[in-house]
C-alpha cells in the first residue's frame, strides 16, 4: 500500500511539474506579444518619424512631422494592440475566414464571396483622391511596418491567437482598409432581412391586414396597403418553403447582425443658447454588438489641420466619432432603404438564363474555391444579375420566400464602384466647420448615417448620409417585400443626390438629435425608409431634453445614462389595466398570490431599468410571453421570428386600434377570449419561468443577474478552456427600450443578455474642451493578458469616463509609455 502511495505521489508530482512548465512556456510565448509602450522602434516605410504617447487607459496620442506619418503611427498602435481583430475583420470581408477555422465560418465565407466586397474595394480605390489614398497608404505601411518588426524582433507573433492558428499574413494594403468599411455597413444594415420577415407574413396570415400591426410603421403619416406577396409570381402561399421552426445562428463570425441587432445609437447637440455654458453640447453613443475586445479603439492624430480625438475602428484609419478643436461629430444609423431583394425567374430549359422584361439572358458567372482547414475546399458559382449577385437560398432565410424555379439578387447602394465613404471618413477629420462637415460627408456611401454636428461657432446640425436607391414610384412592394427582378418598374435607377438627403441645421429649437427614430415623412420613392431603428427611446429622449430650459454637460450624461424604458411606462397601464390588484386574498406559495405580487410591484414601479431591481425583469418577461401567446395562434412556427417585443404591437392590440384585439381571441378555441386574460396567462408564464431559473422569492430577483452585458471574443469566446479568460461580464442597468439601451436577444437559454449596447460614449462641451469625456465598453488591448484588456470595462459599467484632451502637455504628464519611431 505504501508503495502504491508513493507511486500516486511521484506520478501526480510528475503531472503538475509537466503541468506548470507548460503553463510558464505558454504565458511566455503568450507575453512576448504584450507591445511594449517605452521603446524606440526603426520602421521600415516611414517617411520622417512618429512619436506615440500612451496617455491614461493606454489611449495613443500620435504626432508625427506629417499627417503620412501620424496615419503611419496609428497603423502601429492598432497593430500593436488589436492585431488579430484586423486579421479577423480583413479575412471575414475577403471571405477567407474558412482557410482558419474550418467549416464553422464556411456560411460567411459564402456570403463574402458573393458580394464580392474585394473587388469593389479595389475598383473604388481607383475613385480615391490622391490626398486620401495618399493616407491610406500611410496607414498600410504602418501596419505593415509593425509587422516586420514583429518578425525581427519575435514579439511572439503579434497576438496570442497567432499560437492557436497560423495564416500566412498579407501585407496590409489601402483596399483591405476600404473593403472592412464595407464590412461594416453590412453589420450595420437588417433591411433584407425585414423584406423577407415581411414577405413570410404576409404568406402565413390569412388576414394580410393584419401585418401593419404585426409589423407597425412608425408613427407618422400612413402609406398604401402592400400586395399578396404570393400573387406578385401567379402562386399559391403553398408554393413557397414551409414555414418551420429555425433556430437564429449567432456566430460572431457571421457579418450578418440578427434582424433587430443591426445598427442603433443615441446622438444629439445642444446650440449656445440651451446650454448653460453659452457654448455647443455634443453627446454620441453609438450602440454595436458586445465583444471582446471591443469594436472601438480610442485615439487621438494630430493632423495638419489640428489634433482630432474619439473612437476608431481598427483597419480603418479614421476618427469615426469624435471631436477637434473646432468640430465633434457623432453617428447614428439613419435606416435608409439601401437594399432591396430582386426575385429572378429562371428559364425552365436552361437554369443558367434568367428573365429580363420579355427575354432570358445569361447570368455573369465564376467560380470560386474556398480553401477550408482539415477539409476539402468548396467550389462555389457567383452569379450576378443586372440587379446584383444572386444569394442562395440559405442565407436570410430567403428559401421561405422564394418561389421555384426561381432565385434571389441583392441590390445594395454599398457594392457600388466608385463608393467613397471612406474617403468621406477621412475629410470629416479634418473639417473646421458645421458646413465643412456636410460638404465633406457628400461622398459617402453607405453606411446609411445621421450625422450630428456641433462647431465652436455655434452651429449644430443633423444631416442624414449616405446614398438612397433611386426608385420607380410605380415599383410594387415599395422596397418591403422581395419584388419581381424583370420588371423594368421594380429596377433601381442610380442613385439619389447626397443633396436630397434630410438637414437640420441651427433649428429654432435649438437642439438636434436622433435615436434611430424616424428623422422625416415623405412619401414615397422619396421615403428614405419604412423600416425604422427607435419608436420608444425617442420618446424619452425628448422629455429630457425638453425638462429643461438649458443642458450641461452632465445632463448630457444624465440622459446617455438614464435606464428609463419609456415603452414601460407606456404600455404597462394598458396590458394590466384590469389586473391590477387582482388575486391579493391568494394564499402564499400560490400562483395566483404571486402574480399578485409581481402586479403590486409593476403597479408602483416608474419604468426604470435598474440592474438591482426585479420589476425590470418582471416586465420584460411578461411582454415576451405575451407577445407570444397573442401571435403564435395566427402565425404558427413564424412566431419564432418575432422574438423581439413591438411596443408599437402590442399598443395597437390592447387599444384596439383599427382592431388589433383580434389578436387576444384564440382561433383554437370556440370561445372568444379577452385581452386581459391573455395577459394574465402570460404573466403566469412569465412567473414561473423566472422562478424556475431564479427561486420563488420574487423580492430577491434582480434584472442584472438576467441582463449581464457579455462582452465576447469572437473566435475563443465559445470554448470552455478560453471562455474564463477571454469573455468579460458585467451585471448592466439598461434595457432594449431606454437610452442606456441594452438590446437583448429575447431567445434561447439567456434570453435578456445585454448583447448589443453602447460600445463607445462620448459626451464633448465647446465651453471647456478638456471637460469633455469619453469611454468604450472593455480596453485598449486586444491582449488578454494585458492589463489594458478590461481596464475600461468597469468605468463603462458604471457610467464613468475618462477625460477627453487634446492638450499633449496633460497626455505627456500622464503617459504610460511613449513610443518613438525612426525610419530605418
Amino acid at each position: 500500500m505504501g508503495s502504491l502511495l508513493r507511486w500516486f505521489v511521484r506520478i501526480t508530482s510528475v503531472v503538475i511539474f509537466v503541468v506548470v512548465v507548460a503553463t510558464t512556456i505558454a504565458y511566455w510565448f503568450a507575453a512576448r506579444s504584450l507591445p511594449q509602450y517605452n521603446a524606440t522602434w526603426r520602421m521600415a516605410g516611414l517617411e520622417n518619424g512618429a512619436e506615440i504617447v500612451r496617455a491614461q487607459g493606454a489611449i495613443p496620442h500620435i504626432f508625427g512631422t506629417t499627417d503620412q506619418d501620424v496615419f503611419y503611427g496609428l497603423g502601429v498602435a492598432h497593430a500593436q494592440d488589436r492585431l488579430w481583430q484586423m486579421l479577423v475583420l480583413r479575412r471575414t470581408a475577403q471571405g477567407r475566414l474558412s482557410e482558419i477555422f474550418g467549416g464553422r465560418s464556411l456560411r460567411s465565407d459564402d456570403l463574402m464571396r458573393r458580394l464580392d466586397l474585394e473587388a469593389y474595394a479595389e475598383a473604388s480605390y481607383a475613385n480615391y483622391s490622391a490626398a486620401a489614398r495618399n493616407d491610406l497608404e500611410a496607414y498600410a505601411a504602418g501596419v505593415n511596418g509593425w509587422l516586420d518588426q514583429i518578425a525581427r524582433e519575435a514579439l511572439g507573433r503579434g497576438a496570442p491567437e497567432l499560437f492557436l492558428f497560423e495564416p500566412d499574413i498579407a501585407p496590409w494594403r489601402p483596399q483591405d482598409s476600404i473593403a472592412i468599411s464595407m464590412l461594416m455597413a453590412l453589420t450595420l444594415s437588417d433591411q433584407a432581412q425585414s423584406d423577407v420577415l415581411r414577405a413570410r407574413a404576409i404568406l402565413a396570415l390569412d388576414r394580410p391586414e393584419r401585418i401593419r400591426d404585426l409589423l407597425p410603421d412608425a408613427p407618422g403619416a400612413g402609406i398604401a396597403a402592400l400586395p399578396q406577396y404570393a400573387s406578385l409570381f401567379n402562386a399559391d402561399p403553398s408554393d413557397f418553403a414551409e414555414i418551420t421552426t429555425t433556430p437564429r445562428i449567432e456566430d460572431p463570425l457571421y457579418p450578418v447582425a440578427p434582424r433587430g441587432l443591426a445598427g442603433a445609437s443615441n446622438a444629439w447637440a445642444a446650440a449656445p443658447f440651451r446650454a448653460t455654458s453659452g457654448a455647443t453640447l455634443l453627446a454620441n453613443d453609438p450602440h454595436l454588438g458586445l465583444s471582446a475586445p471591443s469594436i472601438w479603439y480610442l485615439a487621438r492624430l494630430e493632423l495638419a489641420s489640428g489634433g482630432v480625438i474619439g473612437a476608431t475602428i481598427p483597419g480603418m484609419p479614421i476618427v469615426a466619432v469624435g471631436r477637434s478643436d473646432r468640430l465633434a461629430w457623432g453617428m447614428t444609423s439613419a435606416y435608409i432603404d439601401d437594399m432591396d431583394l430582386f426575385v429572378e425567374e429562371l428559364d425552365p430549359n436552361d437554369p443558367t438564363l434568367y428573365r429580363a422584361g420579355a427575354e432570358f439572358i445569361p447570368f455573369e458567372t465564376r467560380q470560386e474555391i474556398i480553401q477550408v482547414a482539415d477539409s476539402a475546399p468548396v467550389t462555389i458559382t457567383l452569379r450576378n444579375s443586372r440587379n446584383g449577385p444572386v444569394i442562395p437560398a440559405t442565407h436570410w432565410e430567403l428559401g421561405t420566400v422564394t418561389p421555384e424555379n426561381h432565385v434571389m439578387a441583392l441590390a445594395w447602394t454599398a457594392l457600388n464602384p466608385r463608393n467613397t465613404s471612406l474617403q468621406a471618413g477621412l475629410a470629416l477629420m479634418r473639417a473646421q466647420s458645421v458646413d465643412a462637415a456636410i460638404r465633406a460627408t457628400r461622398a459617402h456611401i453607405a453606411p446609411s448615417q445621421n450625422l450630428t454636428l456641433a462647431d465652436s461657432a455655434d452651429n449644430i446640425a443633423l444631416q442624414v448620409i449616405g446614398r438612397q436607391p433611386r426608385r420607380n414610384p410605380e415599383m410594387i412592394g415599395q422596397g418591403r417585400i422581395p419584388a419581381q427582378g424583370w420588371l423594368d418598374q421594380n429596377r433601381w435607377r442610380g442613385m439619389m443626390p447626397a443633396e436630397a438627403n434630410p438637414s437640420f441645421v441651427n433649428p429654432e429649437g435649438g437642439i438636434v438629435g436622433n435615436t434611430n427614430n424616424k428623422t422625416i415623412d415623405r412619401a414615397f420613392p422619396d421615403h428614405l425608409s419604412y423600416n425604422w431603428g427607435d419608436t420608444q427611446r425617442v420618446l424619452r429622449w425628448q422629455r429630457l431634453m425638453q425638462m429643461r430650459e438649458v443642458h450641461t454637460r452632465d445632463s448630457f450624461i444624465e440622459a446617455q445614462l438614464d435606464p428609463v424604458s419609456a415603452a414601460a411606462v407606456n404600455i404597462l397601464p394598458l396590458v394590466g389595466a384590469e389586473l391590477w390588484f387582482t388575486s391579493t386574498t391568494a394564499p402564499e406559495g400560490t400562483p395566483e398570490r404571486m402574480r399578485a405580487r409581481a402586479l403590486e410591484r409593476l403597479a408602483d414601479w416608474d419604468g426604470n431599468m435598474n440592474e438591482h431591481m426585479p420589476e425590470p425583469l418582471i416586465y420584460i418577461a411578461w411582454m415576451r410571453a405575451l407577445q407570444q401567446r397573442l401571435i403564435r395562434d395566427d402565425i404558427g412556427p413564424l412566431a419564432d421570428q418575432f422574438y423581439a417585443v413591438e411596443p408599437i404591437f402590442i399598443e395597437r392590440v390592447f387599444r384596439n386600434i383599427d382592431g388589433a384585439a383580434v389578436w387576444c381571441d384564440l382561433r383554437t378555441t370556440s370561445r372568444v377570449e379577452t385581452c386581459p386574460e391573455i395577459a394574465e396567462a402570460a404573466l403566469d408564464d412569465a412567473l414561473l419561468e423566472l422562478r424556475e431559473t431564479y427561486g420563488a422569492n420574487l423580492d430577491s430577483w434582480r434584472w442584472g443577474a438576467a441582463h449581464e452585458a457579455v462582452h465576447r471574443h469572437p473566435v475563443l469566446g465559445q470554448t470552455d478552456l478560453f471562455s474564463w479568460i477571454v469573455n468579460i461580464r458585467q451585471s448592466t442597468s439598461g434595457g432594449p427600450h431606454s437610452l442606456m439601451r441594452g438590446a437583448i436577444s429575447w431567445e434561447g437559454d439567456a434570453p435578456y443578455e445585454n448583447r448589443h449596447a453602447a460600445g463607445y460614449r462620448g459626451v464633448y462641451d465647446f465651453a471647456d474642451l478638456d471637460s469633455s469625456v469619453f469611454v468604450i465598453s472593455t480596453g485598449q488591448s486586444g491582449h488578454p493578458l494585458s492589463r489594458h484588456y478590461d481596464d475600461l470595462s468597469e468605468l463603462w459599467r458604471r457610467g464613468e469616463y475618462l477625460p477627453m484632451s487634446l492638450d499633449p502637455t496633460l497626455a505627456r504628464a500622464g503617459n504610460l509609455g511613449i513610443t518613438t519611431l525612426i525610419p530605418r
